[in-house]
């Protein structure tokens, strides 16, 4: 179900602003050579932008910065949240997946979820790039964006990490389990 109101009341805005910057300012390790005050401004003019990441936020996400593309002048927030986020949990990959299923469906699917959050799931290689910054999904697992060769034979991939390595595993996308959600990115 879509949201239709994709602006936060200014008091709203200003309390996920210190949460992001508060962060930022712990975790200068995920975006070194990158000020706060930059991203803040982005922020500031996207009011939509911050919208989705109240829902990152308020779904257990833990959004940050993780770069800067200098070609689009965009900074790139990921999902940063040790586990995979608690809102997003216990859902199969697609809408496809969700309505193939007889019995037993889960509320919702992750691609729909990230469209109405107004973010992308992570792709394999955000996944890894995330890992280079901390150690995420040691506990459970993410779905990350499938190659349409495997998705048109029913399957779906996730991801996490174990005994220090990230593995990239496949699962039929109409399953779904309590540790697996799904991460996000979004370009500001």
């Amino acid at each position: 179900m879509t949201k239709t109101n994709k602006e936060l009341s200014l008091e709203k805005r200003e309390e996920l602003l210190n949460v992001l910057k508060a962060r930022f300012e712990k975790n200068m390790n995920r975006h070194s050579g990158i000020e706060w005050s930059s991203v803040q401004e982005k922020l500031e003019a996207n009011p939509k932008k911050l919208w989705s990441l109240n829902e990152m936020e308020s779904t257990g996400g833990e959004p940050d910065v993780v770069g800067h593309d200098k070609e689009t002048d965009e900074y790139i927030f990921y999902d940063c949240s040790a586990e995979s986020p608690k809102g997003r949990r216990s859902v199969c990959y697609d809408r496809e997946a969700l309505e193939s299923r007889k019995k037993h469906k889960p509320e919702n699917n992750a691609i729909d979820m990230a469209a109405d959050m107004g973010i992308e799931l992570l792709t394999e290689e955000q996944y890894r790039e995330l890992q280079t910054l901390g150690n995420f999904d040691l506990k459970t697992s993410s779905w990350v964006q499938t190659p349409a060769n495997i998705r048109k034979l029913g399957g779906a991939i996730f991801s996490d990490r174990r005994y220090d390595t990230v593995f990239v595993y496949h699962n039929g996308a109409d399953s779904y389990y309590a540790a697996r959600g799904f991460r996000g990115s979004l370009r500001v």
